[in-house]
């Protein structure tokens, strides 16, 4: 059975940081490409970030210079660390692993708020 449980999330003042993580269990997690995406109440699920299984990363216009991926084959995690965190990053963030089949995991809330 697969599981990517998503943990880390919470209620933050804008300018501050969060470290999101998600462990994978189930798959073999070093052939996966892993993902963050984020939901926000009224909009699509967009991505975050990704980074492939060599490595190689991607963000989004929005995030870029403040969220960094990272993964941790050894731990069958996946990081994402967010800093100078804005109003607009509150969302629920969702982590994929992707190949042939996508996996999600069911989410964390992120809430940016003074």
């Amino acid at each position: 059975q697969v599981q990517l449980v998503e943990s880390g999330g919470g209620l933050v003042q804008p300018g501050g940081s969060l470290r999101l993580s998600c462990a994978a269990s189930g798959i073999i997690f070093s052939i996966y490409t892993m993902a963050w995406y984020r939901q926000a109440p009224g909009k699509q699920r967009e991505l975050v970030a990704r980074i492939s299984i060599g490595g190689s990363t991607t963000y989004a216009d929005s995030v870029k210079g403040r969220f960094t991926i990272s993964r941790d084959n050894a731990k069958n995690t996946v990081y994402l660390q967010m800093n100078s965190l804005k109003p607009e990053d509150t969302a629920v963030y969702y982590c994929k692993a992707a190949r042939s089949v996508d996996y999600w995991g069911q989410g964390t809330q992120v809430t940016v708020s003074s």
